[in-house]
């Protein structure tokens, strides 16, 4: 039964403003960076790249969620991580530090409910590298279940446009839970699994066997329910294999090869990748290969543009793509090139998240 004093603290928490995005600078993307000095933190960027915000982290960060309505992000480790992060962007301050049940590992990714009221976590069970999914309720940010990713080593995972199913990235990769070695390249199977918010396994994709070493790690989701995917190409290093995917619920994964010498510039890693507001352009970075990719919607390549270490991605706001990488900078990809809007003193790490 409901006290009076519990009553009244409902009635007083009910009565005050709620915070807003605009409360926090009205921030339309975050990312995780490492400053001169060595300390990491989480920055809030404008729509130019401006720095908004910069809340310390306890180490290097990896990718980030950011809650639909407060103004909310949760900061996930490098992975394999032990801990994720509730940061207050309007307050500056850490409101809640998640932590995996123990023999599981964060792998760096998490996402939102449509109402912000379920978080999703990308985990692993350590000794197998079996993938987990957690359930976290956001009103407590207490763990509320978990059910299985469909796959080994699942990364990213994003909710599909409109609705409530998850796309998740299964890597294929099982690792060392101590140095993080890779210990199955021979025998890997990475997929795309689509679950139900409940964990059901409503469908699942693979990729054929000359590009099953083709580890899938990161996603980006057009509106009409098209999932792009970036690749890690673990095989062969000789092989200029495609790093680009897409994918309809229904039909076969089909990947996207680029010429020769363009593949080859990728040195077989995609870092990130982002698809633009209107769909009809994705970029792919490569930190390795210091340059990044514009692909037409359907997968046509489009051009390679160097920037040196350049891994953080995301559609701009007025059309074409921002990028971050490791010196500094902050540009716009357009289809005319890379325009150079910022440079900081901030080393930007892997990802560069949109604010919806």
């Amino acid at each position: 039964m409901a006290t009076r004093r519990h009553v009244l603290a409902g009635l007083l928490a009910s009565s005050l403003p709620r915070l807003s995005w605009a409360d926090a600078g009205s921030p339309t993307f975050v990312a995780a960076a490492r400053d001169a000095t060595g300390a990491f933190a989480l920055h809030g960027l404008s729509a130019e790249g401006a720095p908004l915000f910069a809340i310390p982290l306890p180490a290097r960060g990896h990718a980030a969620a950011a809650h639909p309505l407060r103004p909310e992000v949760v900061a996930f480790a490098r992975r394999p991580g032990t801990y994720a992060l509730v940061i207050g962007c309007a307050s500056g301050t850490v409101l809640a530090r998640l932590t995996p049940p123990e023999g599981r590992q964060f792998n760096g990714h998490g996402a939102f409910s449509q109402d912000g009221s379920r978080l999703y976590t990308s985990e692993v069970v350590a000794e197998t590298s079996e993938g987990r999914i957690g359930l976290w309720d956001t009103r407590s940010y207490l763990r509320i279940g978990e059910f299985a990713s469909g796959g080994i080593g699942p990364h990213e995972l994003r909710r599909l446009p409109g609705s409530e199913l998850l796309v998740v990235a299964n890597g294929g990769i099982r690792t060392d839970p101590e140095d993080r070695s890779k210990l199955n390249l021979d025998e890997m199977r990475p997929n795309l699994s689509y679950l139900s918010p409940e964990g059901e396994l409503l469908e699942q994709v693979e990729l054929e066997a000359e590009f099953a070493q083709n580890s899938i790690r990161h996603l980006a989701l057009a509106e009409d329910g098209t999932v792009a995917f970036a690749m890690q190409w673990e095989g062969d290093p000789a092989d200029p294999v495609p790093l680009l995917g897409l994918h309809r619920r229904g039909s076969p994964a089909r990947l996207c090869p680029s010429a020769e010498t363009e593949a080859y510039a990728m040195k077989g890693y995609a870092g990130s990748i982002a698809i633009d507001a209107a769909g009809e352009r994705l970029a792919l970075t490569s930190p390795r290969g210091s340059v990044v990719q514009l692909f037409a919607g359907d997968g046509t390549p489009l051009a390679t543009h160097p920037r040196q270490d350049a891994c953080g991605v995301a559609a701009a706001a007025g059309g074409g793509f921002i990028v971050t990488d490791g010196g500094g900078a902050v540009s716009h990809l357009t289809d005319a090139g890379m325009r150079p809007l910022q440079t900081t003193a901030a080393a930007w790490d892997n990802h560069l998240v949109r604010i919806a």
